[in-house]
């Protein structure tokens, strides 16, 4: 290539040819594996009998039983708990009073697996819905909550001092100078919450429910099932990489000058 020549793909297009290539790459190496023999396909079975499985599934309308289910057990609860963290997280950043009697809860409870709590749930609520819609709000609200937190306290104190020299009122300091100001660090909470509550619903699934993609995954592996299996663990992964897509949107519009 000579001086001043600009190269056939930047390395912006570059990266982005791999991010859409690279997982046909490996469905291919894993459909090779299978064919050869190479691997066990009892256990790994051919990615082509894996779609196949997922085609029958869709056109006898069970898969979209189970996704549905569980997309309103992760959009109940998901609400359930990031609006009361973001709430929450802001009084603590912009409350020194509230932050000392609320911190050390969240540290002492924050540690404790949230599915280990679920049986205490299933006590309270039952085998219902409720006790979905409670396990995942309790596991969103606390990231959700420490990093709204975090993005309150990371915003430079002149903000504020602004706000009092023009004699703010305490709503106008809460929606308008901490709720933008922790926007980016909001955003991070949300997206991490959103893949907890997409781990917590499945694992929650698996014990206390009869429909739902954990339901699926597990009534699968108990009779051998292993297509059928392969089949939520594929749907699982496309709901975390749709709400990824949904949230990294949200994020592009509400906070366009962070890009």
């Amino acid at each position: 290539m000579t001086a001043g020549e600009k190269p056939w793909m930047t390395q912006k297009t570059f990266e982005r040819t791999i991010s859409f290539f690279s997982p046909f790459i490996i469905l291919g190496l894993w459909e090779s594996a299978s064919e050869l023999g190479w691997i066990d396909t009892r256990f790994f079975p051919a990615p082509s009998a894996i779609f196949t499985e997922t085609g029958k599934m869709i056109q006898s309308g069970e898969l979209w039983r189970h996704v549905a289910i569980s997309l309103q057990r992760i959009l109940i609860g998901y609400t359930l708990g990031a609006v009361p963290g973001v709430l929450m997280g802001l009084a603590i950043g912009l409350s020194g009073t509230i932050r000392a009697f609320v911190q050390p809860l969240v540290d002492a409870t924050f540690p404790i697996p949230k599915i280990a709590i679920l049986p205490l749930f299933i006590m309270m609520f039952g085998l219902g819905e409720e006790s979905k819609y409670a396990i995942i709000a309790v596991a969103v609200i606390y990231l959700v909550m420490i990093n709204t937190a975090a993005g309150v306290k990371n915003i430079p104190r002149i903000y504020f001092d602004v706000g009092k020299n023009f004699h703010a009122s305490r709503r106008m300091m809460f929606f308008d100078v901490a709720l933008p100001g922790a926007l980016p660090l909001i955003m991070a909470g949300l997206k991490l919450g959103m893949g907890v509550a997409l781990l917590v619903i499945v694992s929650a699934e698996f014990v206390g429910a009869k429909s739902g993609i954990g339901y699926l995954i597990w009534s699968s592996w108990q009779v051998f099932q292993v297509e059928q299996m392969y089949v939520g663990l594929l749907v699982s992964a496309l709901l975390g990489f749709g709400s990824a897509i949904l949230l990294n949107y949200l994020e592009r519009v509400l906070i366009p000058w962070n890009r």
